[in-house]
């Protein structure tokens, strides 16, 4: 793959912004951890309380109709993060699996804020909290630990909407979303709804799948991706000097009807143009692309492939 270019300043700064673009899912009742467990591809059944979970919620298909970062309360709720634009439909599914289990699914987006918080912004905890999906609790609000957006530390940091703001430099939501990109780890949203099998967004290699674990919606067909080779597209890193948007195609640059990938997440680079998760057949990964006409240049992720795939 190309190299990054030098002039890219590959670094979030330090900063808080609020994450409109995310809502809050609460599963209250002594059966919360358990009736999760079985929808996700995650396990939360074990879930400790200095733990978090990233975790896909897949169709019969194996396609993902969300994504989450779902961490336990004190009290022993479970609450799910995810894109705002998936929550209700993603709420009404889940609760059709409740049946007999002892839990409530509410939208709580307008009881908890959720916060973005990287570099020296990030709350300081102990220990393994320092490591990608750990959870610590403190007086105010749980931060959550997540891959970094290059060197810089990132946090979520969820807390009652009435709680004070998180110190530090007030950063864009815009910005934020730049180092969502960065980081490599892709959220589901709308326009990529039922698109993709979890390993397409490299799922498995940054924490979003438990192979051990029981069954659940789609369990199957993500076994056979992981285990009989049958995966074809991985999630990549690219920059291109136009806007993009969730769902484009990438085509190959010199035939604009071959369409081998899909944009995924993107957002405006602080040094100009943009930078985008895409979704491409792995055979075309050193081929010249282009998103819209404009060329597409490749870029090394952040963190190592499993090579179980």
């Amino acid at each position: 793959m190309t190299a990054l270019n030098a002039s890219t300043p590959f670094a979030l700064p330090t900063g808080v912004a609020r994450l409109t673009h995310w809502g809050v899912i609460r599963l209250h009742g002594a059966d919360a951890a358990k009736f999760i467990h079985g929808q996700l591809t995650q396990d939360f059944s074990l879930l400790g309380s200095d733990q978090a979970r990233l975790a896909a919620f897949c169709n019969a298909k194996g396609r993902m109709q969300a994504s989450f970062v779902g961490f336990k309360a004190l009290d022993g709720d479970i609450f799910l993060l995810c894109s705002k634009d998936l929550l209700a439909p993603t709420l009404k599914r889940l609760s059709m699996f409740v049946m007999r289990a002892k839990v409530q699914l509410s939208d709580v987006s307008d009881i908890y804020a959720i916060w973005g918080l990287s570099g020296d912004a990030t709350k300081t905890t102990a220990g393994t909290h320092d490591q990608a999906w750990s959870k610590a609790d403190l007086a105010d609000g749980t931060a959550i630990t997540l891959y970094p957006a290059g060197p810089t530390k990132r946090q979520l940091w969820v807390s009652p909407v009435d709680a004070p703001q998180p110190e530090g430099v007030a950063m864009s939501l815009q910005t934020w979303q730049w180092g969502e990109v960065i980081s490599g780890i892709a959220t589901v949203t709308q326009p990529v709804f039922e698109a993709f099998v979890p390993q397409m967004l490299n799922y498995e290699s940054v924490g979003g799948v438990n192979f051990k674990k029981g069954c659940y919606p789609g369990q199957e067909v993500v076994a056979r991706s992981q285990f009989r080779g049958t995966l074809k597209r991985r999630t990549y890193l690219a920059h291109t000097a136009v806007e993009l948007s969730p769902g484009q195609d990438v085509t190959v640059a010199e035939d604009t009807e071959s369409v081998v990938g899909q944009v995924v997440q993107a957002a405006a680079c602080p040094s100009g143009g943009y930078d985008a998760l895409v979704v491409l057949q792995t055979s075309h990964q050193d081929a010249e692309l282009a998103v819209a006409g404009a060329r597409l240049t490749l870029q090394p992720l952040p963190y190592p492939l499993l090579e179980s795939i």
